[in-house]
C-alpha cells in the first residue's frame, strides 16, 4: 500500500506554528481579560446597589414608600436574598437571565427593615454588559491583529530561511552534478548568520574532501596505468618473439588485453581530469555515423531519419560509436540497431536489457552490472563513452524497452537503447559548453 506524504514549504510551517501561538496566546488573554472585566463589573454593580438601597432604608418613609423604585417584600426578591435579609444581614445577589441573554444578569440588594421587613431593589446589568461585549469585540480584533501580524512575520521569517535553503540546495545540486568552482557557502551568502551558514560550511568541507579523494583516487589509477605500460608494451614483444603455437596465441591475446585495459584505464583518467578539449569539426552526422557503423559492425543496421550538420570532434565520436557498439554486441543481443535523427543517435540492441543500478547511478568504472549483461569485461566502456560525449558538450543516456505482454512480463527488457544527445552549440575553447536540454 503506498503511503501519502504530504509536502510542504519551511516558510508555511513557521507561518502556521507563528499564528498558532499568536492565536492561542491571544485567547488564553482574551478569556483572562473578559472575565476579569466582568466580574469587576460586577461586583462594583453589587456595591452601587447595596448603598442605594441602605441610603433608601435610611429615609423616613422607607416603610411605607420607598423611593427609586425600591419595594417592601418584594415578590420576585429571590429567595435566597430573602432569607438572609430577614434574619436581619444585608446582601446582594446576581440573578442570571437565561430566557433573555441579551438583557444581562440582574444585581439585586437588600436590607432588613426590622418587623420582617425586607427592603429591595434590582437593577439589571445592562450598560455593563454592553461595555462588556464592547470589551469582547475589541478583543476579538485584537486578537485577529495578532494572528495577521503573526502570520506575516512568520512569512518574512519563513521566506528568508526558505530562500537560503534553496539556494545552499541549489548549490548542492551543481556540486552534485561535478561542478568543483562552486561553494554552497558563497552561494547562500546573507549579513545574518545562522544554521544554515553551518550547514553551508558542512557541505563545502564534504565537497572539498570529496573532491581531493577523487583527484587522489584519479592520480593513483593514472600512475598505476601509466608505470603498467612499459611492461605490458616489453611484454607484448616478447610475445611475438615467441615460436608459433597454441600457447604463443594464448600469451599474445592476453597481453593484448592486458594492454587494451591499460589504455582504457589512462582514457578514464585523463577524461577524469577534466583537461580533454574537443578538435572540432563539421560534419554530415548521418553519413559519418553510417560510415563508421559500417566499418565497426557491418552486422549493425543504420537508420537516417532526418541529417544534420554538427560541430563535433570526428575522433571522439567515434570512439563513443566504437564502445557502445561493442557494449551492445557483448551484453546484448542481435539485432543491433543505429537510428540518427537531427542531432541525436540511438544504439539498441535486443538483449536482456541495461542493469537496475546503471540506470539508477550511471556508468562506474569496474562494475558491469548483473551477471545477465555482464559476463566479462571491466565495465569502463561506458564510462569512457560517457566521458567522451561530456568533453563534447553532449549528454548520454540510457534506457530499457520495455517487454510487450502482459503483467507476467511486467518489468522485463526487449533490449537496452543508449543515446546520444549532441549540443546545438558546440563546446568552447575553454571546454565550457550549454547543457543539453532533454525532451520531457
Amino acid at each position: 500500500m503506498r503511503r501519502f506524504t504530504l509536502r510542504t514549504g519551511i516558510r508555511w510551517k513557521i507561518t502556521l506554528a507563528i499564528a498558532a501561538v499568536g492565536a492561542l496566546t491571544a485567547l488564553a488573554l482574551s478569556l483572562v481579560v473578559h472575565s476579569a472585566a466582568r466580574v469587576s463589573m460586577l461586583e462594583s454593580a453589587r456595591d452601587s446597589e447595596l448603598e442605594r438601597v441602605q441610603y433608601i432604608a435610611r429615609t423616613p418613609d422607607a416603610g411605607r414608600k420607598p423611593i427609586w423604585g425600591a419595594k417592601v417584600n418584594d415578590p420576585e426578591l429571590p429567595a435566597e436574598l430573602r432569607e438572609k435579609a430577614r434574619s436581619g444581614r444585608r446582601g446582594t445577589y446576581i440573578q442570571e437571565t437565561p430566557k433573555t441573554p441579551k438583557r444581562g444578569p440582574e444585581v439585586w440588594a437588600a436590607v432588613p427593615l426590622g418587623n420582617g421587613q425586607v427592603l429591595s431593589m434590582h437593577h439589571e446589568f445592562r450598560e455593563s454588559a454592553n461595555m462588556v461585549r464592547d470589551l469582547d469585540r475589541a478583543l476579538v480584533i485584537g486578537s485577529l491583529a495578532v494572528v495577521i501580524g503573526g502570520s506575516a512575520l512568520g512569512v518574512l521569517i519563513g521566506g528568508q530561511i526558505s530562500s537560503r535553503l534553496r539556494k545552499a540546495a541549489a548549490a548542492a545540486q551543481r556540486v552534485a552534478h561535478g561542478d568543483p568552482e562552486v561553494r554552497v557557502r558563497d552561494a547562500v551568502g546573507g549579513v545574518v548568520r545562522d544554521e544554515t551558514d553551518d550547514l553551508a560550511r558542512a557541505v563545502d568541507a564534504m565537497a572539498d574532501a570529496l573532491q581531493q579523494r577523487l583527484e587522489a583516487e584519479r592520480r593513483v589509477t593514472a600512475d598505476i596505468a601509466h608505470e603498467l605500460r612499459t611492461p605490458v608494451t616489453g611484454l607484448l614483444t616478447a610475445a611475438e618473439l615467441l615460436p608459433p603455437g597454441r600457447p604463443t596465441e594464448l600469451v599474445r591475446d592476453r597481453a593484448q588485453a592486458m594492454r587494451a585495459l591499460v589504455e582504457d584505464v589512462l582514457e578514464v583518467a585523463r577524461l577524469d581530469g577534466a583537461s580533454e578539449r574537443a578538435e572540432l569539426q563539421d560534419v554530415a552526422l548521418g553519413e559519418f555515423v553510417t560510415r563508421r557503423v559500417t566499418a565497426l559492425m557491418p552486422e549493425a543496421t543504420v537508420r537516417v531519419v532526418a541529417d544534420e550538420i554538427v560541430s563535433t570532434d570526428p575522433r571522439r565520436l567515434e570512439r563513443i560509436l566504437g564502445n557502445l557498439l561493442a557494449n551492445a554486441a557483448r551484453y546484448g543481443q542481435a539485432p543491433i540497431q543505429v537510428d540518427i535523427e537531427g542531432r541525436v543517435v540511438r544504439v539498441r540492441d535486443h538483449g536482456p536489457g541495461f542493469p537496475e543500478a546503471l540506470l539508477r547511478e550511471g556508468p562506474s568504472r569496474f562494475r558491469t552490472g548483473s551477471t545477465d549483461r555482464a559476463g566479462v569485461g571491466h565495465g569502463l566502456g561506458l564510462t569512457i563513452a560517457e566521458g567522451q560525449a561530456r568533453v563534447l558538450g553532449a549528454r548520454l543516456t540510457f534506457r530499457n524497452v520495455a517487454a510487450p505482454g502482459g503483467a507476467e512480463n511486467e518489468g522485463a527488457a526487449a533490449g537496452a537503447v543508449a543515446v546520444l544527445w549532441l549540443p546545438e552549440h558546440a563546446p568552447t575553447t575553454t571546454g565550457s559548453f550549454p547543457i543539453v536540454q532533454l525532451p520531457g
